[in-house]
């Protein structure tokens, strides 16, 4: 069973930072490329970060300079650094897994969300 569970999101003011966590359970992580996603009111879910097994990243052009995705696989745990917070940045955002290698590649797995409220 893999569980991803968000933490970290809150009330922040215009120019803040957050530092959201995703800690994950089951064996994927360390075969999976892990991602920020995050979907604002009335907008469709978009990806905000990404890293790969090696450690590579890729970010929206919204967070880039930003924004710092991580992952430690000896913790399973994913993180995304973000600072000079905006309004627009105001979102729920979640944690994927994507399986890209092993038996359970293809595989796609989501956490339930956690809130970011910028405010300005």
């Amino acid at each position: 069973q893999v569980q991803l569970v968000e933490s970290g999101g809150g009330l922040v003011q215009a120019g803040g930072s957050l530092r959201l966590s995703c800690a994950a359970s089951g064996r994927i992580f360390s075969s999976s490329r892990m991602g920020w996603y995050r979907q604002a009111p009335g907008k469709q879910r978009e990806l905000v970060a990404s890293i790969t097994t090696g450690g590579g990243t890729n970010y929206a052009d919204s967070v880039k300079g930003r924004g710092i995705i991580a992952r430690d696989n000896a913790k399973n745990t994913m993180s995304l650094q973000m600072n000079s917070l905006k309004p627009e940045d105001t979102a729920v955002y979640y944690c994927n897994a994507f399986v890209v290698r092993g038996a359970d590649y293809g595989m796609e797995y989501w956490g339930k969300g956690t809130l970011v409220t910028v405010s300005s």
